[in-house]
Formats: structure tokens, sequence, C-alpha cells
């Protein structure tokens, strides 16, 4: 049963200071997310409901480490379910580029998709290893050459065009995303962060505030990912996503789709 969101998102108040030399605007910041309701909150997510902090990241831990694991070869059939274009049953839609292509069209060559690892796998050096290297709620289609483009780099702001990524940037050590997949990969990375913490014999992963994180366990910017958080809400896309990844797939969901508030009641 696909969970009902109620989001209300608050109004942006604009302030000014009053100065000898005139009035002066300060920086606008992302609205932070609504609370929200799900269908789970009593029952997938009652060990939750109510915390903060450290007390709902090590819940939410607990409950959404409780997973079925695949195959890395396995991911490419997951992809074609998880990622199909609804309007064309044949495709997939790729991240970052919002490209709809031919699920046939998987592979290593210009033209094809591959699968994305969105917390970059160098990034705690998990690779492709059943666990954090084949986990579907950071795996995604993405056009080979995008992919590459983006390699291990952290996301950031700013950068300069990427030649077919629908209006992602980059530049030297970060990546920008189109907007419409700014809060995708925010609750990706922070999904990641909270399912694994050292405790299952892989790397602690953690958000932080640099860039050029490199074979650390880390990736950032956290700032940014939650003001991208905020700016773009889960999609219907989104959260269709999560539900067949939960019904079919691995059974855990995540929680910053059903509970986009979760990620500032965190950091």
């Amino acid at each position: 049963m696909p969970a009902t969101h109620i989001r209300r998102w608050k109004t942006l108040a604009l302030t000014t200071s009053a100065v000898l030399v005139g009035l002066t605007l300060p920086t606008m910041t992302a609205t932070p997310a609504s609370a929200t309701t799900t269908a789970y909150d009593s029952t997938y997510y009652k060990n939750a409901v109510g915390k903060t902090g450290s007390s709902l990241k090590s819940s939410l831990h607990t409950i959404i480490s409780s997973q079925t694991k695949i195959s890395y070869s396995a991911v490419w059939n997951a992809l074609m379910v998880t990622d199909q274009d609804p309007n064309n049953s044949n495709n997939v839609i790729l991240l970052y580029s919002g490209t709809s292509r031919a699920k046939s069209l998987n592979g290593g060559d210009v033209g094809d998709w591959n699968r994305e690892h969105v917390w970059a796998k160098s990034h705690g050096d998990f690779g492709e290893v059943t666990g954090p290297g084949t986990d579907l709620h950071h795996l995604r289609p993405a056009d080979v050459q995008v992919n590459s483009i983006r390699g291990n780099k952290d996301f950031d702001n700013g950068g300069s065009t990427v030649s077919g990524g629908g209006g992602s940037l980059t530049d030297s050590d970060s990546f920008e995303p189109r907007d419409a997949d700014k809060g995708d990969v925010a609750r990706m990375i922070l999904y990641m962060a909270v399912r694994y913490d050292g405790g299952d014999g892989f790397a602690d992963l953690e958000p932080d505030e640099k860039v050029n994180n490199g074979s650390a366990p880390f990736m950032g910017k956290l700032s940014v990912l939650k003001e991208w958080n905020d700016e773009d809400p889960p999609s219907a896309f989104e959260e269709k996503r999560n539900q067949v990844i939960y019904d079919s797939y691995q059974h855990n969901r995540n929680p910053f789709i059903d509970h986009p508030e979760w990620v500032d009641a965190i950091w």
C-alpha cells in the first residue's frame, strides 16, 4: 500500500534590518520540510516516530538494516523495474539527465546507461560488494558519459554545464545535479549514512562539510544536501521507487523519502 503523505511547506519569511545607510536583505535559505504522516508510522516506523537527533538516527538504522540483499548482477534487472519510465514501459529514466532510455541499452558503451553509485563506492572502499555496493536505495541508472563525469566527486553547488546532463553542473571537485534530482540525491546520500554505520563490517559512512573526500568514508556537502532536500521534495516517481524496493526487492525503506523533515531532525 503506497504511503500517504500530507505536506505542509512553510512560507519563507524575509526580514530586513534598518541601518544608517539603508536596508540590508538577509541571505535566503531553503524552508525546512514540514512534518509528514505516512501509512507506515504506526508499523514500520513506530519505534522512530517522535524522536530526534542521535536517538532518531539510531532507531532508523535498526529499522532499515533489516533488508534482503541482492547481487550486483541482479541490480541491472532491478533498476529496469524501480526506474521504469511511467510513460514508456520499455525505458528507464536516467538520473542527472532525466533522459528516457531503452532498458536494452544497459552496458558500458557511449549511449548506454549503467549503474551509478550515488554514494561513490570509493568513499568507504566498499566497491560492488553485496551490501552498500548493491543497495538499490542509492543505485540509479545513469548515462555512461554523465556517470563518468560525476565520477566519485562530492556534491556541491556550482561549476560548468555537463554535456548531456540535463542542466547538471560540475567542477574539479564537486557535482551539482539538475534541480529535479537534487532532493533525490540528498535523500539517497543520507539514507546511506544511516544504514551503514560501521557495525556490520562495512565503513561508517557519514556526511560532512567537505569536498575532495577521496577514499574517506565521507560525502559532502552536508549543508548543501540539506538545502536540496528542502528545495526538491519527494516526487511521485521517487515515492513509487521507494515502494517498489520495499515491496519487491530489499523490503526496507528510505525514511527520508517518507519523512523528509527527519533530515533536519537528525542533522
